[in-house]
């Protein structure tokens, strides 16, 4: 089974999202994002992006699957049409250890799981979660789905960026390693 890494960017209070979308509109957090999950650790390798069904179904078409990236979603309906290329599990833990054997496990680098809140919260107790990745956004932006409360003793955080001033919203960046 693979070692994960997840990839957030949350509210005050803990907010991913509202109405199945995004409630805030910062261009660097979509950087962040993109350059951490399509940058492979080493030439010749492919990053994973592993989401939930309704994440997928949230992805604008354009953007749908995420470029650069293999994608795998994750849903219990084993018949769920996902185009060519797009890998299917039912649980993180089938859609790690697929990602860990055969071809994929040469061809793929660092697994990214990207939401949405349900799957963070099974990703957050997981016991191969490595690092997490958090954009900070300083404002309640009334969302409805939320990421879930984790234990700060289990991580220690190896980054901090500043906080920047934003059009609508101040962010700021941090990763934090697992220790636990």
């Amino acid at each position: 089974m693979r070692q994960f890494n997840i990839i957030a960017a949350m509210d005050i209070e803990r907010g991913l999202g509202k109405d199945n979308g995004i409630p805030w509109h910062i261009p660097a957090d979509m950087k962040w994002f993109k350059v951490h999950t399509s940058t492979p650790i080493a030439d010749g390798k492919i990053n994973a992006c592993v989401m939930g069904r309704r994440t997928w179904e949230s992805l604008p078409d354009s953007y749908r699957p995420l470029p650069d990236r293999l994608n795998v979603v994750i849903s219990s309906n084993p018949d769920y049409e996902l185009p060519e290329g797009v890998l299917l599990a039912e649980s993180l833990d089938v859609a790690l250890t697929l990602l860990a054997q055969g071809d994929l496990a040469s061809r793929v680098g660092e697994v990214f799981v990207i939401g949405g809140a349900q799957l963070y919260g099974t990703a957050i107790q997981h016991p191969n979660l490595q690092r997490l990745l958090v954009t900070y956004v300083w404002s309640k932006t009334n969302c409805d789905c939320f990421f879930p409360e984790w234990d700060g003793d289990s991580f220690v955080g190896t980054y901090a960026s500043n906080v920047y001033v934003g059009a609508k919203h101040n962010y700021s960046f941090k990763v934090f390693q697992k220790i636990k």
